[in-house]
């Protein structure tokens, strides 16, 4: 965003913004979006595996995180959680050759035998989240997310694909994906499937750029 010459007041602020959530909040933002992903599924658990794999790779340019999500969808035969669950390790090897910047098909065996685990033996990634929610906020859920998704035995290089805020990371990908997953405002666009967490838990992590707007619109 470029830098405002003069201030903005306080109405001229709310209409910025409101003009703002009218654009990205609204469904045709999806086209141009990885959110496009989970959005091809109907099935619960189908929306939050292929939200969860898909938020996970979501950094670098857009066009290429969609493109690759489409991939690791076709590599799991578009049906994620068929897969998860019921995967042979031939099936693990046809993941082995997909990459996307430093998550690779070792991180995507990994993250597929993990997520088996929580749904076999952890009733899933929504009671995951759910159990260690507190009310306040969710950073001690994803701790404990995290914590759980690497209780199996697992390749050490993985674990840097899954966040943990109490260790200082702002966790911007896995926020996103929790927003996907709990938050509807009806719009279409965020999913609203996880009814065991409030929105009011959400949170939006900041970061450079994104503070840098945020002062170059205050009052």
């Amino acid at each position: 965003m470029k830098e405002q010459s003069k201030r903005l007041n306080q109405q001229e602020l709310k209409e910025f913004l409101d003009a703002k959530v009218y654009e990205f909040n609204s469904p045709k933002f999806i086209d141009s979006d990885p959110i496009q992903i989970p959005h091809q599924f109907s099935k619960k658990e189908d929306i939050e595996i292929a939200g969860f794999l898909t938020a996970t790779i979501a950094w670098g340019n857009r066009k290429s995180i969609i493109n690759n999500a489409n991939k690791l969808m076709i590599l799991l035969d578009h049906s994620p959680y068929d897969f998860v669950l019921n995967h042979t390790e031939g099936d693990l090897e046809k993941l082995l050759p997909f990459v996307h910047r430093t998550f690779n098909g070792d991180d995507c065996v990994q993250f597929i035998k993990s997520l088996q685990h929580i749904y076999k033996n952890h009733n899933g990634l929504e009671a995951v989240f759910a159990k260690h929610a507190d009310s306040a906020f969710l950073q001690t859920s994803i701790s404990e997310f995290k914590r759980t998704f690497f209780e199996i035995d697992h390749l050490k290089r993985t674990e840097k694909h899954v966040s943990d805020p109490l260790r200082k990371s702002a966790a911007k990908r896995i926020n996103m994906f929790l927003r996907w997953m709990v938050r509807n405002d009806n719009t279409g666009v965020d999913f609203g499937i996880w009814k065991s967490l409030s929105p009011a838990l959400l949170s939006c992590p900041l970061d450079v750029h994104s503070g840098n707007v945020a002062r170059n619109l205050a009052c």
